[in-house]
């Protein structure tokens, strides 16, 4: 099972991370969400453990205190596909919405 660990503390290491689920069953991996720009940790990381071993850790760590902070520890929802950026604003002119062509522009006309 995949578990999202959150609001963790930016000094947090991986080791760390996996020496603190160690207690609840073998880890088959940690890791830590690094911003690509800063190379600062996003205070989140995904950790990988059986089934069994990764319910009793969520209910354990949930809201548990690491370095001054509570943590946030669930399972891990998958991600959510994006095909193609924010689907909501295309083909809004094709449509008559927000660009409006000839029409004055979608609205802002008394």
């Amino acid at each position: 099972m995949n578990i999202y660990v959150g609001n963790l503390p930016f000094s947090t290491t991986e080791e760390e991370l996996k020496q603190i689920f160690t207690e609840y069953g073998p880890v088959l991996s940690a890791k830590i969400i690094i911003d690509r720009e800063t190379g600062r940790s996003k205070g989140f990381a995904f950790v990988e453990m059986s089934d069994n071993n990764a319910q009793k850790a969520i209910s354990e760590l949930d809201e548990a205190e690491l370095n001054g902070k509570n943590i946030t520890v669930n399972e891990a929802k998958p991600k959510k596909e994006n095909f193609g950026g924010n689907s909501s604003s295309r083909g809004r002119g094709s449509y008559g919405g927000g660009g409006g062509g000839n029409r004055g522009g979608g609205g802002g006309r008394w």
